[in-house]
């Protein structure tokens, strides 16, 4: 009888230890399985980067954009001038920007990671990588007393 009330014991402490390991083991199989999983987070605000044109001269770039319901709006502003994006869209972890350069339509291609997006842009004969960030938000100005 004393035989069988240690061996009770025994597996009722092994059923303890498995159960605490299973749920300290959650937490990281949760945030192992959300890095595979395709980003679905709205895309508006603004990301500052660079990009390289066929002659490989780098191009400062800001994208301006504002995103809803999968469909992205704003500007491109660059050193080489500001154009309005004419249709976005933003499925997973894919943007495609289409934008107006005053000639043929021009066309980016990016993947996001995290707070970042690379890819590559097209526009007429002229085309290159990209890569920009995500900017900090800016806080409002303070405001005077009236």
């Amino acid at each position: 009888m004393q035989k069988n009330a240690a061996g009770l014991c025994s597996t009722a402490v092994i059923e303890r230890i498995l159960m605490v390991c299973l749920v300290l083991a959650l937490p990281v199989m949760e945030r192992a399985q959300d890095k595979g999983a395709p980003t679905n987070s709205n895309l508006t605000g603004r990301y500052e980067g660079a990009a390289k044109n066929s002659q490989q001269a780098d191009i400062t770039v800001a994208l301006e954009l504002a995103e809803k319901d999968g469909t992205v709006t704003g500007m491109i502003r660059s050193s080489h001038g500001d154009f309005t994006i004419t249709d976005g869209t933003h499925k997973g972890n894919d943007v495609t920007l289409d934008f107006d350069t005053g000639g043929p339509v021009g066309t980016m291609t990016l993947k996001i990671d995290g707070d970042k997006m690379a890819g590559s842009w097209a526009a007429g004969d002229d085309e290159g990588p990209i890569e920009v960030k995500k900017a900090p938000a800016q806080a409002d100005a303070p405001k005077g007393k009236s």
